[in-house]
């Protein structure tokens, strides 16, 4: 065998490898292959191992099958009353059909961002600016129904729309941010006047409790006042009550012991002699003087008259 004859043994080995090797494909994870044979279309690979006919097969699209999201520059857009404004919106998609994607629709991306502002201007013209404002989750769910059904026929799924920015005119802006200001402000005002009302109740409870408990001092000092002087006056009387009793003890007890001691009469009139004497110590000018007294005052005199007598008597 020649050098010529090995040579074009290589290059032949070397067609028939390349061929082999691009008829062998591999389509990797959350990826499809559109196949098209001759032309037509003849297969949707997925993931995994695949084998096409060389010269006849060939890769029409690579279709990435995540989701997916494209963000659209903003699109004018006039409200029912007339106000014209500026809306950027964000759309979350997925293929689900690859052949429907690949053969659907011509340009997919573009179809898909004319589809969306087409729609934004049928549902804003149906609000007005305040409403627009306000009604971003109405406003989203609405246009992801709307895109879902259209796109649908194309092999993609509309699975979330997001209205990423409303841009109202310079004037409505000023205006907003004029009112938001005002707003702020009287928030802030609020606030202030809750912080002093706070501020005074708290002040007033405290000085509440001040009094009460100055109040309570008080009423705790008067009782123990009133039960001190209760208590002196309860002695004081029980003191009292003991000296009754000591004195009339006495007295029982001195009757008791003149009763015992059987007196005579003179000795009975002489005592009250003696006691009205001590009656009479004091500086009284009148003193009346019972009957019985005066004649134990005459026989007293007697005795004393008989005993000077005998005494004189005695002398002599």
């Amino acid at each position: 065998m020649t050098g010529e004859e090995i040579i074009f043994i290589l290059v032949v080995i070397g067609i028939v490898v390349v061929l082999f090797s691009s008829c062998i494909k591999v389509v990797p994870q959350a990826t499809a292959y559109v196949i098209e044979r001759l032309g037509g279309y003849q297969a949707t690979w997925h993931v995994g191992i695949h084998f096409k006919l060389p010269l006849l097969d060939r890769v029409a699209k690579r279709v990435l099958l995540k989701e997916q999201v494209v963000d659209f520059p903003p699109q004018p857009v006039i409200t029912k009353d007339n106000v014209t404004m500026q809306i950027d919106t964000v759309v979350y998609f997925q293929i689900t059909d690859p052949k429907l994607y690949v053969y659907g629709v011509e340009r997919p991306m573009m179809a898909i961002e004319n589809l969306t502002a087409t729609t934004l201007r049928n549902i804003i013209g149906d609000l007005e600016l305040d409403q627009t404002l306000t009604s971003r989750e109405l406003i989203n769910t609405r246009m992801r129904t709307f895109l879902d059904e259209a796109t649908d026929p194309w092999g993609i799924k509309v699975n979330r729309v997001e209205l990423k920015n409303i841009i109202p005119p310079a004037a409505i802006r000023d205006a907003m941010e004029k009112q938001m200001k005002a707003e702020r402000e009287r928030r802030e005002a609020i606030l202030i006047a809750e912080g002093e009302k706070t501020s005074s109740i708290l002040v007033a409870e405290g000085k509440k409790a001040s009094v009460i408990l100055q109040a309570e001092a008080e009423k705790t000092a008067a009782i123990l006042r009133a039960e001190a002087k209760k208590e002196a006056t309860i002695r004081e009387a029980e003191g009292q009550a003991e000296a009754i009793l000591a004195v009339q003890k006495a007295n029982a007890d001195g009757i008791r012991f003149l009763n015992e001691a059987a007196p005579q009469n003179s000795v009975i009139q002489l005592k009250s002699l003696e006691a009205f004497a001590k009656a009479a110590d004091g500086k009284a000018t009148k003193i009346i003087i019972p009957s019985e007294i005066q004649g134990l005052a005459g026989l007293a005199n007697g005795v004393l008259e008989s005993v000077e007598k005998k005494t004189q008597t005695v002398e002599e």
